[in-house]
């Protein structure tokens, strides 16, 4: 295997996609190479409660469909008998639903392809279901009232869920469903990242994104936000990062430190990273705990420049990393394009128009940048290479997170789909 393949594969175990952002996720490096098995890429269906599975690379063709609800109707009923969780199930639906439930927010297929674990806000809980027959294998019901991201070790053994009303990251054993341990994160923790092969966990706190109080006078209702940095063994507390001394230290008193999508490099130096309401990213060098650069972003003229109007205190959402660690991929949320940009020189390539662009991913053969349309039902393919698109495919309802992982070679669905 080419040594740039392997440390895509590598660093998305962590990253989140780092797409995320990292190219490949854990799931890809567990098991690549292996009999039996095809490389797919997942595209989370949030408001339809289904995943589409789609080829990794070339034409990203529908394999399958997935109902990652099959026991909607049990967890309902679950909700209708505890006024508590109704009221946050409602509360999820009317503010960050849209008026819609959230039925996907993340997922990650286990090393042997037989299964994808997935998180689900508006039930609170991380399922387990079988690919063969769609079915749920394990349900671990999250602390407190929402699911939020996940991570997946390099080993594909563990996933790590933000239990975001609880303020805890939960690890889990990703067959059998059992905590293996948790540890406590600042408000409303986001993003997760299992990094320098396995070692440690990264958690992003992003803190209350609901609320109208979006004047930078007001950040500090907000709430506690922070990167969280334990040990993935012992889940002890290593390290904390706050942003805002960072901020403020380059005179960015006005910026937000809410941390939303990140890309690490693949050597783990430095992370690349959105905070709320900015068109653009920062730079950060990890060795030396300082943001070293800033990239604004071109805005759209036709953006509302109402803070309270974007979506959940988001301008940009979205950012991953090709494997080689030399392009970038920014998804221009509010904007509505998505972007190439040049590590090194922060050069700006073609802007691609995109409704609602709400997460960046990486293709299976590192080649193309995936972005998720949520304003318009589909992912598009663009070129690390040229900045251009490439084509774009059709899915389900407000498609959102999008990760590499692996089903069995003959999977067409689960059974009676």
């Amino acid at each position: 295997m080419p040594a740039s393949r392997t440390r895509h594969l590598c660093s998305v175990a962590a990253a989140l996609a780092l797409t995320v952002a990292g190219p490949a996720t854990a799931a890809s490096a567990a098991t690549a190479g292996s009999d039996g098995l095809r490389e797919v890429m997942f595209v989370g269906n949030n408001w339809d409660g289904t995943a589409d599975v789609i080829r990794s690379t070339g034409d990203f063709a529908k394999i399958g469909r997935i109902d990652v609800v099959p026991d909607k109707a049990e967890r309902l009923a679950e909700i209708n008998a505890d006024p508590i969780k109704w009221i946050y199930y409602t509360s999820i639906r009317n503010e960050v639903g849209q008026g819609h439930d959230q039925y996907v927010d993340d997922m990650y297929s286990t090393p042997d392809g037989r299964s994808v674990v997935v998180s689900r806000p508006s039930f609170a809980d991380v399922v387990s279901i079988d690919l063969a027959t769609g079915k749920v294998n394990w349900r671990f019901p999250v602390a407190g009232y929402r699911a939020d991201h996940m991570a997946l070790s390099p080993d594909g053994t563990r996933v790590a869920v933000s239990a975001s009303t609880a303020n805890k990251v939960q690890v889990l054993d990703i067959d059998t469903g059992k905590e293996l341990g948790e540890f406590a994160t600042g408000d409303k923790p986001h993003e997760n990242f299992f990094t320098d092969g396995g070692k440690y966990i990264w958690n992003m706190s992003i803190g209350e994104v609901t609320t109208s109080l979006d004047d930078p006078g007001w950040d500090w209702t907000k709430g506690d936000r922070h990167i969280t940095i334990v040990d993935a063994t012992t889940f002890k507390q290593v390290r904390t990062i706050d942003m805002r001394q960072r901020l403020d230290a380059i005179g960015l008193k006005d910026f937000s430190s809410a941390i939303r999508p990140a890309a690490f490099t693949p050597d783990w130096s430095k992370l690349y990273f959105q905070v709320s309401f900015f068109n653009g990213f920062l730079e950060y060098d990890v060795a030396a705990d300082r943001i070293t650069r800033v990239k604004t972003l071109p805005a759209n003229p036709a953006t509302n420049p109402d803070r309270t109007t974007w979506l959940l205190d988001s301008r940009h959402h979205g950012i991953s990393m090709n494997p080689e660690g030399t392009k970038l991929c920014v998804a221009g949320t509010m904007d509505n394009y998505a972007t190439v940009v040049d590590r090194a020189s922060f050069d700006v390539g073609p802007h691609i128009t995109a409704s609602t662009p709400y997460w960046a991913t990486v293709s299976g053969d590192g080649k193309d940048c995936i972005i998720s349309e949520a304003g318009a039902d589909q992912v598009t393919a663009i070129d690390f290479a040229t900045g251009q698109k490439v084509l774009s495919v059709p899915v389900g309802d407000h498609p959102q997170r999008v990760r590499l992982g692996h089903v069995q070679a003959d999977w067409t669905g689960p059974t009676g789909s």
